[in-house]
């Protein structure tokens, strides 16, 4: 379930449209952050353990099922990173 915040954003620029675009560069930038150092510790495990190399994992090529997975996947997650664009959105057409 996503987390909502209640009350009133901060404003930190002049422009409240640029800190929401702010907001998500930041809160991507700290996704990938995490993702990319779980990432390393999982291909480093598996080459110590001698279960896959590095070149075996950049070798990889995906079938059409693993293709559409991620596409589907990468689909529902571009709606979540710009939701707050979309209330943005729905407020202004509510008014």
């Amino acid at each position: 379930m996503a987390k909502t915040v209640k009350g009133k954003h901060p404003v930190y620029l002049e422009n409240p449209q640029i800190d929401k675009l702010l907001a998500i560069v930041m809160a991507l930038t700290g996704e990938v952050s995490v993702l990319r150092d779980r990432l390393d510790t999982i291909e480093r495990l598996l080459e110590v353990k001698g279960i896959l190399s590095i070149t075996e994992i950049e070798g990889y090529q995906p079938d059409a099922e693993v293709i559409n997975q991620r596409e589907k996947w990468r689909a529902e997650y571009i709606m979540r990173v710009l939701r707050v664009v979309q209330d943005e959105l729905q407020t202004l057409s509510q008014d």
